[in-house]
């Protein structure tokens, strides 16, 4: 019997060890010959892969590839591709049809996408996603993806999760962005130019976990123009401990 528990206690340790979550940086990259004086054409993925035999691993990894290749294709959707050596020689591929297409074109193209984890907890990951893409016009897309995940389960946790009293939450923060930004108190949050959709504040897209507490980031566009770049604002968690669920 004794040689039976310690049996089951060495298969739950290993067991626990073998779904631990861990992550791997790996860097995807390619070039393209043509046009390459001064405008080289590359894509450059830098990534955190989750290196366990679970289905959150799994799980996790699959939501990444697919944020990935929406960054990288912004108006196709190559369903095809199924991992990041194929997403980067397409990439490629797609800048060299082009050309053949249009030989005057004088520019290259450029993506640069950068994987990080930037918290982690027995209830939450947190990986962000900062990117760059260019393939023509005024200037590239970029911004940031955070991407929230239960690491017992690998799924997606949604903002509208993170915390209750969601009202009482958004007031708050709002109070601190209009200080940040010198905005008055009392009226329109867009009196001084800002891009809120409606006319009203909204808590940004995207939530960024770290140490010592929340980064609420809106990308380009999301509350101000493209020239005014992103909006931050930082919370500490002793002023979030009214609201904030999942730590």
């Amino acid at each position: 019997m004794k040689l039976y528990l310690q049996s089951l206690l060495f298969f739950l340790v290993l067991s626990s060890c073998s779904n631990e979550l861990n992550f791997e940086n790996k860097m995807f990259s390619k070039k393209s010959t043509l046009l390459c004086k001064q405008n080289c054409t590359e894509i450059k993925v830098a990534i955190p892969i989750a290196k366990s035999n679970s289905l959150a691993a799994d799980s996790i990894n699959k939501k990444v590839f697919s944020i990935v290749k929406e960054l990288v294709y912004l108006e196709e959707k190559p369903l095809t591709k199924e991992n990041y050596e194929e997403l980067v020689s397409s990439f490629i591929q797609s800048f060299e049809n082009t050309k053949e297409a249009f030989p005057d074109s004088t520019f290259g193209w450029e993506a640069n996408i950068q994987g990080t984890v930037k918290y982690q907890s027995e209830n939450l990951i947190n990986i962000e996603i900062d990117h760059y893409t260019f393939t023509g016009g005024a200037h590239g897309y970029e911004g940031i993806q955070s991407l929230l995940f239960d690491p017992k389960t690998g799924k997606t946790i949604p903002n509208d999760n993170l915390f209750k009293n969601t009202a009482e939450l958004k007031k708050m923060v709002e109070k601190k962005f209009r200080i940040k930004y010198q905005i008055p108190l009392v009226g329109n949050i867009n009196q001084t130019g800002y891009l809120f959709e409606d006319n009203t504040f909204q808590l940004p897209k995207n939530i960024l976990f770290t140490n010592e507490g929340l980064l609420f980031h809106y990308n380009q566009y999301e509350a101000a123009a493209y020239v005014e770049g992103p909006k931050t604002l930082f919370i500490p968690y002793t002023s979030l401990k009214n609201y904030l669920v999942v730590k």
